[in-house]
Formats: structure tokens, C-alpha cells, sequence
């Protein structure tokens, strides 16, 4: 990895919480953060955002550096990136438009696309629904697999409910070894591969202790690894991210790597796929805190940048 520039973090509030449908693993992630960085010897407090003005929670804490911990809506999308830009308090994570872009799935997979990037093949949802079966559907701005279904015949849909989210797609099912790519600073650690018990890596399966095998490094060929950490690497340069992302992408039998989505705040929790990465290349959970800490920064800062 890169040597990351580091500025004195000060009080560091670790925020988590949130209003989306995440908010219980913002919350895990968020005390696991905690923990570490308050065992390195870090200054650092919890500040859950709820329903309380979240500006104000934050000035009334006092703190010098935020570490983003939040998921979904408000918390990953670019909105609380715009509050603390505006507070001039350095933070983890991408900025604001990397933030919204990459929040977006639609608009992301646009991006990956002109650049060259593979990504799932999108299916025109219609009147009665898919144009074609068998679809994943997706809401275009959730995280977590929230809200994932993969549908096989138009009974299914008709027998499937959406709620909780305003806009929905369908992509095409790709087929193949699913494996997560973590980057800190723009570097790629070791690909890990997910292997679902129920087959599809859901909601469910993320957080259900035991529901998913995984492997680091991912089963593949060690050419198809550096292959992919290479298109990880490509992905969060052109979506403009910055700290710790994580790249999912389903590897074909002949190694050509489809990218599903970009995540700008991966989860931090027991089984989470970034601290299963770091870990393979020899940094347990409370340095990988520490390093993320490091990459804090305000939009178009050079110190803590990648």
C-alpha cells in the first residue's frame, strides 16, 4: 500500500446510526470503529444521528474529524459529506459527488461503462414488468443488498412486493465467482470471494453468522487476482473516490470481471469483507481503522487525500 499522509486527527466522532434501512449495521460498524480507534489511543466519541438535528449533534460534540460509519440514504450518499464540508470537518470516505454518484447505481454503472468497465447488462422494466427473465431487481439507491431479489418468471414478479424505495432496476443475471475488492487510498487489497449458502449474497446472507463462506484470497488463478484488483483500482479512479472503498464483481469462467457496484463506506463489522481483507495482508482491524482515519480530508484538501 501507498504511504498515506497522515494530520493529527484531534477529537475524532465516529458517526453512526443514521435514519436509513441500515441503521442497525451503521450501529455494529460504528461501535466496532469506536473501539478500535479508542484502543489505539485515539480521542474519539460516538455520535449516533438520529432523529435530532444532525449539524447540531455534531457542532455540540466538538470534534476536530469525522469517521463516517453511516450507511445508506443521508449517510453515504454525499449528504452528510456536503454537512461536514460546509462545517469544515475533515472526514472519512469519499467526497460529496463520488459519494452520490457511486450511491446511485444507474448513474455509476453509466460512468463504469464509458470508461470500459463491464457491468451487468440493464433490463427495461414495463408495464406488466422485465422485459426478460431471469433479473436481479434492485432499488437504484440502497446498500447492503437491501432490497434484493433475483426473480426467474413473470409469476414471481407478479407474486414479488416493493416497498420501501421509490425507484427500482432489473440487470441481467451474471453467472460466475463472486469476490469483493477493498481499496484504501486507491490500492486494491486481495480479492475475497463470497459464496453464499442460499446462492444469492442478500441481505440475509451478509449479516447471518454461518449463511456465507468466504475466502482470501478469492479461489481464482493468481493472474485473474491481479486482474481484478487492477479493475477495482480503475473503478474508484474514475468514480473519483477516495479513503476505503469496496468494488463487488462476479469473475466468468473465462475471467472477465463484472463489476455489480461500488460501495464508498464498506461495512466495518465481524463480517465484514474490507477487515477480512486487510486482515490477509497483515493489518487487523484497529491499524485498518487507524489507516482509514489517516485518508480524512475536505473536498479538494491534499493533506490525508489519497
Amino acid at each position: 500500500m501507498k504511504t498515506i499522509k497522515t494530520r493529527a486527527p484531534g477529537r475524532v466522532g465516529v458517526l453512526m446510526g443514521g435514519r436509513s434501512a441500515e441503521r442497525a449495521i451503521s450501529l455494529k460498524s460504528g461501535a466496532a470503529v469506536l473501539q478500535a480507534l479508542i484502543d489505539a489511543g485515539i480521542d474519539a466519541i460516538a455520535i449516533d444521528l438520529h432523529q435530532q438535528s444532525w449539524g447540531g449533534a455534531i457542532s455540540d460534540a466538538g470534534i476536530d474529524t469525522a469517521f463516517i460509519a453511516l450507511h445508506g440514504t443521508l449517510g453515504e450518499d454525499g449528504c452528510i459529506q456536503g454537512l461536514l464540508e460546509i462545517m469544515a470537518i475533515p472526514y472519512t470516505g469519499s467526497h460529496v459527488m463520488a459519494s452520490a454518484l457511486c450511491m446511485d447505481k444507474r448513474l455509476c454503472k453509466q460512468l463504469l461503462d464509458q470508461a470500459g468497465l463491464s457491468t451487468p447488462v440493464e433490463i427495461v422494466i414495463g408495464e406488466h414488468g422485465p422485459a426478460r427473465y431471469p433479473v436481479f431487481i434492485k432499488p437504484v439507491a440502497e446498500g447492503s443488498s437491501i432490497g434484493l431479489h433475483q426473480i426467474a418468471s413473470e409469476a414471481a414478479w407478479q407474486a414479488l412486493t416493493l416497498d420501501g424505495c421509490s425507484m427500482w432496476m432489473a440487470e441481467m443475471v451474471v453467472t460466475g465467482v463472486e469476490i469483493a475488492v477493498s481499496t484504501l487510498a486507491g490500492e486494491a487489497f486481495v480479492p475475497v470471494e463470497v459464496a453464499p449458502k442460499s446462492g444469492v449474497y442478500d441481505y440475509s446472507s451478509k449479516y447471518t453468522a454461518g449463511a456465507t463462506a468466504y475466502y482470501c484470497p478469492a479461489r481464482l488463478p493468481p493472474e485473474t487476482l491481479r486482474y481484478c484488483m487492477d479493475i477495482a483500482e480503475k473503478a474508484v479512479k474514475v468514480a473519483g473516490c477516495a479513503g476505503a472503498a469496496r468494488v463487488d464483481m462476479i469473475v466468468g469462467r473465462g475471467g472477465e470481471a463484472t463489476i455489480l457496484e461500488i460501495n464508498t463506506l464498506p461495512g466495518m463489522t465481524a463480517t465484514s469483507l474490507l477487515p477480512k481483507a486487510a486482515a490477509a495482508a497483515g493489518i487487523d482491524f484497529q491499524l485498518l481503522c487507524v489507516r482509514i482515519l489517516a485518508t480524512a480530508s475536505l473536498q479538494g484538501a491534499t493533506d490525508g487525500a489519497q
